[in-house]
């Protein structure tokens, strides 16, 4: 089954039309100036899940994943900061005094 490709302006002007295809169940390729730039697909469906669990099988046996089946468990974080600040805060500050001399640098200190 090809997907209908469409046009951005084309979307816009008869997007009631495009998102009733979509509802029942067409996939639309919008194309800006011809290229692809976005899909419309049906919202999550057992059919959709049963086309994921396939594009994931294919994956695998490509070699490009590795999955043993079960369900995914996310762990809890590795590492907790302890201090008052964030990472990103002491990266910044480890970071700012440098940029600060080398942009305040005048000629006379060199």
């Amino acid at each position: 089954m090809t997907e209908t490709r469409i046009g951005v302006r084309d979307l816009k002007t008869h997007l009631g039309h495009y998102l009733r295809r979509v509802r029942a169940g067409e996939s639309l390729v919008i194309t800006a100036r011809g290229e692809p730039i976005g899909r419309l697909i049906p919202a999550r469906s057992s059919a959709t899940e049963v086309d994921e669990k396939a594009r994931i099988d294919a994956m695998v046996a490509a070699g490009l994943a590795q999955w043993n089946g079960e369900r995914f468990h996310p762990r809890g974080p590795v590492a907790v900061n302890q201090g008052p600040g964030t990472v990103s805060d002491m990266v910044i500050e480890d970071r700012e005094p440098a940029w600060w001399a080398d942009f305040f640098k005048t000629e006379e200190a060199t």
